[in-house]
């Protein structure tokens, strides 16, 4: 069964609600007389009979008889197939159409082939009561199969990279184990630095919210899960136990590594850092990480203390 998107102008969709309207109203009328079924009364009126008293109701009432018959007609079959369904077991019991929420009409047969090809990317289709409503052909089946070829050659470049990604934590992994004795890491909490953001009022517009929160948020979450942080320290444990120290990443960036003094003024930029004290100089990151190869977890009262056990017997460790 093919499937089309309809692009009808506002008036073709106020016609279009109307007949799902009238289906509505028949499917339901058929379901209330199939429901009021008792063992002490006959049978309850089956399609052909009740297409006659649909004819009969057309004729009676105006407001249904603007509508199209071979609509109607169609809720009649679809409800006649539901039972059946029912008692075939394959299917629930027949529910009631609520307005809003079971919206739609069918059209088969004859009808639903009368198409005009318009151009290379738009037809229109003859819908009875309502005329010719413009559609897009690339929401056919074609189309849909292109989809899932699309999908599925994004889901193999996401599976490359993931391989990509496992393979360099392995190998990473395997050559820090096998070259340090000890091996220090930043204690980052990935899960929270990942988590989603809340929303952020605008100040400017009560009651609304900046746009695009979530939309920056999610990319630089998209970078930090990429590099494979937590992955890397996981598999680290896993091939070097008891020899990896996760430091407190707390104020690294804003204590020198040279003399240990610690300063908000230290850090010029994202990327410079100068010490205020010993005028040292060098890169933001590459300090931090000197300051983590060194062990120190700063506190707030700017102590630089080393971990260093104090039972541990002197040996040549190297760090990173």
């Amino acid at each position: 069964m093919s499937r089309f998107r309809l692009y009808p102008t506002p008036a073709q969709q106020a016609a279009l609600r109307a007949q799902c309207g009238h289906a509505r109203y028949v499917w339901n009328l058929a379901l209330e007389q199939w429901s009021m079924w008792t063992r002490d009364k006959g049978a309850t009126p089956g399609y052909v009979e009740q297409a006659r008293q649909l004819t009969e109701a057309r004729a009676a009432f105006g407001w249904l008889r603007a509508g199209s018959q071979t609509v109607q007609q169609q809720a009649l079959r679809d409800f006649h197939h539901a039972v059946r369904s029912f008692y075939g077991g394959s299917h629930g019991r027949p529910s009631w159409r609520k307005a809003g929420l079971h919206e739609g009409i069918r059209i088969v047969g004859a009808q639903a082939a009368r198409l005009v090809r318009l151009n290379r990317k738009w037809a229109a289709v003859n819908v009875p009561k309502v005329g010719w409503v413009r559609l897009r052909l690339s929401r056919c089946r074609r189309g849909s199969n292109r989809r899932r070829r699309v999908r599925a050659a994004i889901a193999k470049l996401y599976a490359r990279a993931g391989d990509r990604r496992k393979d360099w934590v392995e190998k990473t992994s395997t050559d820090l184990a096998r070259r340090f004795d000890v091996i220090r890491v930043e204690n980052l909490r990935v899960a929270q630095m990942t988590a989603r953001p809340k929303p952020k009022p605008d100040l400017t517009q009560p009651g609304t919210y900046l746009p695009n929160r979530r939309r920056a948020k999610a990319g630089l979450n998209r970078g930090i899960l990429a590099n494979g942080w937590g992955l890397l320290v996981q598999r680290l444990e896993h091939k070097a136990p008891e020899r990896v120290e996760k430091i407190n990443p707390a104020y690294r960036s804003q204590t020198c590594s040279a003399c240990g003094h610690r300063a908000p003024e230290n850090r010029k930029s994202q990327t410079v850092f100068r010490c205020v004290a010993c005028g040292h100089q060098a890169n933001a990151d590459v300090n931090a990480a000197v300051n983590i190869a060194a062990g120190r977890a700063v506190s707030a009262r700017q102590e630089t203390p080393v971990r260093v056990p104090s039972k541990r017997e002197p040996q040549a460790a190297t760090s990173v």
